[in-house]
């Protein structure tokens, strides 16, 4: 079995996020997996720890997101692409026309990703890249299985579950619940440095103009305001009613 997995680098969850000059300050910033592709990446190694598979990493963005593909190799991955940006304006529509563009060649029983990522929260790219192989997606599973040439899907839906059967290929978005994430090990770090990593520039990837230029514009971005305390009504019910009452006319304004 041939397995792709798809993830990308963000930001720490335990970075505070500083905004300057209407973009985000990256100085200084600890970058990591994104939470949800780590389910992916786990599933894809225990797959080929039980069945025997071959399992390629990738993902798109700067220099600096090799430190996540080593990651990756050393739980366990065999091999990685990094198709590496610099200035370009991309949105989820461009980076899965480079995704498909690098792998379109490349025969995958099994494609994984994390079902969003926690910066932009869109859980877009993932099953773009299935549309632009033409390949069925499957998204937030939280169990897989197959036999031959069929699997079967459990997916998070709303608090249920659905039960999905597919063919071979497809893609699929991970969920939490699916499996629990390994920690690299030392001798996996160690492995991790000597094992391939392909770099592949956007322009080597032979894609339109009009296919890089992203479909979505950012106009701002801005850190949320803090909330106000909240205030506790003294006094009897009627009393507290009239209060609120009068607050929410006279300060909040909403009646």
């Amino acid at each position: 079995m041939n397995m792709l997995v798809l993830i990308k680098q963000t930001f720490d969850t335990e970075e505070k996020i500083v905004m300057q000059n209407g973009k985000i300050n990256e100085d200084g910033v600890e970058f990591i997996i994104n939470p949800y592709d780590e389910y992916a990446i786990e599933e894809a190694v225990r797959i080929k720890e039980e069945q025997g598979a071959n399992v390629t990493v990738l993902t798109v963005g700067p220099a600096r997101a090799e430190t996540a593909l080593r990651t990756a190799l050393a739980m366990g991955a065999d091999e990685a692409i990094l198709i590496e940006t610099n200035d370009e304006e991309l949105d989820e529509y461009s980076i899965a026309k480079l995704i498909a563009a690098a792998v379109k060649d490349k025969a995958f029983d099994l494609i994984l990703g994390g079902n969003m990522a926690i910066d932009s929260g869109s859980g877009q790219v993932a099953v773009r890249v299935a549309e632009e192989l033409g390949i069925p997606h499957v998204s937030a599973v939280t169990k897989l299985s197959w036999e031959g040439s069929k699997a079967t899907v459990e997916r998070d839906v709303e608090g249920d579950v659905e039960i999905v059967e597919v063919n071979l290929p497809f893609l699929a978005t991970t969920q939490q619940g699916l499996n629990e994430p390994r920690y690299p090990s030392l001798p996996g770090l160690m492995k991790a440095k000597k094992k391939p990593l392909e770099r592949v520039a956007v322009a080597d990837l032979g894609l339109a103009q009009d296919e890089l230029e992203a479909r979505t514009e950012i106009r701002d971005q801005y850190v949320p305001a803090k909330k106000q305390a909240g205030r506790i009504l003294s006094g009897e019910p009627a009393q507290q009613v009239s209060t609120l009452v009068q607050l929410l006319r006279h300060e909040a304004k909403v009646v």
